[in-house]
């Protein structure tokens, strides 16, 4: 299971023009799932999700996380992520998770990240998705377990 993090001011999705899911301060996940993934590895992604500590401190200090912070989580789901981009030109998705395995992943990864106290907002699984956003830093990280 894959999270790329990107701390942002603000960011949101559209499907057919219309916002579906908004947050200010906080982190968008793009969340990828992969053949071999399950709820073990669902909660252990979550859980550094949401307590990876890339906020800044009083001193600046990158010391806080998302919840110490005061913001909150978009997540979209992302089946690019599981790219497999080593030989040629073309990616491949052969370790991507199949749709129906992926879809309840993530819907899990929400509900879990919410039974935490995260205030989550989401994208739609499988949608024609935009995604816009205001990286703050700009800081993206690329979280796997």
């Amino acid at each position: 299971m894959i999270a790329l993090i990107q701390r942002v001011k603000q960011a949101n999705v559209t499907v057919n023009s219309e916002v579906i899911g908004q947050i200010d301060k906080g982190l968008l996940v793009l969340l990828g799932v992969e053949r071999e993934d399950d709820r073990a590895k669902l909660e252990k992604l979550a859980d550094k999700v949401m307590k990876y500590r890339i906020f800044s401190d009083e001193q600046g200090k990158m010391n806080l996380n998302v919840s110490q912070a005061g913001g909150k989580l978009l997540v979209v789901s992302q089946f690019t992520l599981a790219a497999d981009t080593g030989r040629g030109l073309r990616p491949s998705f052969s370790g991507a998770g199949t749709p129906e395995q992926a879809n309840a992943l993530y819907l899990e990864f929400v509900e879990y990240c919410r039974s935490q106290g995260m205030e989550v907002e989401t994208g739609e699984f499988a949608a024609d998705m935009q995604v816009a956003l205001i990286n703050d830093g700009p800081v993206t990280f690329n979280l796997q377990v």
